[in-house]
């Protein structure tokens, strides 16, 4: 019956994760594109998404290289945009910290936005599931979603500078992130972070080296947890 309920967890992942195909394959083409376009040859890009596998710090990176920005502030600014894996990781390790270490190797690896937006949605919703269906559905989703980006990320190296222009693949990135922050601003800490994001990324626009971007992201990060604290301490 058990593994009944893991194979069904799994199958619910996967039609949940499905959805992002239609976003990801022009994000995915999006970044092989631009990455192309950057002078990365075609193992360069797709070392790129399989090692990093994280849309946003790929083209945060590509675009800093392009401007010549030293090599250590893309590495920071990478990193800051990355920084919020690891609080996906936290939110996510009651649910999935029981699961064997080879498994949650593989979780963290495939550790992406979609993942943990889904997953965390989900796993408030079934708390009748246990670890093994958890780790299940979780898997589920990652099924359509990285195989996805991989070869749309493949098919935007080869087709490189070939692609026409008015395609317009640059909608992607503002959609897919549109729909995968939106659901989650659910709490006052999660708007705060937000909003300090946006207002910050504007005031210091004027950085060099989109320096900005990092002190955003850092400082709502900051802020987020310094809401979700004072909540707690009201509470």
């Amino acid at each position: 019956m058990r593994e009944t309920t893991r194979k069904a967890a799994f199958w619910t992942g996967v039609r949940h994760g499905a959805p992002f195909v239609f976003l990801l394959v022009p994000f995915g083409t999006l970044f092989g594109v631009v990455a192309a376009e950057a002078g990365l040859n075609l193992l360069e890009v797709m070392s790129f998404s399989i090692v990093v596998v994280a849309g946003a710090a790929q083209f945060t990176a590509v675009a800093m290289m392009q401007d010549a920005v030293p090599t250590v502030i893309v590495l920071i600014t990478s990193l800051a945009v990355n920084l919020r894996m690891a609080m996906y990781s936290a939110a996510l390790t009651p649910h999935l910290g029981a699961a064997p270490a080879w498994q949650r190797v593989f979780m963290a690896y495939f550790m992406v936005d979609q993942a943990f937006a889904l997953s965390s949605v989900t796993f408030e919703e079934r708390t009748e599931w246990s670890v093994g269906e958890k780790t299940a559905y979780y898997f589920g989703v990652i099924v359509p979603v990285a195989p996805c980006w991989y070869l749309a990320t493949l098919a935007g190296a080869l087709i490189g500078e070939a692609m026409p222009e008015a395609l317009a693949l640059d909608f992607a990135l503002p959609i897919v992130f549109l729909a995968l922050v939106a659901p989650a601003l659910r709490t006052l800490a999660h708007i705060a972070a937000a909003a300090t994001s946006i207002i910050l990324a504007l005031v210091f626009a004027w950085l060099p080296f989109s320096l900005g971007l990092l002190i955003a992201a850092i400082a709502a990060m900051v802020v987020g947890a310094r809401v979700e604290t004072w909540q707690e301490a009201q509470r």
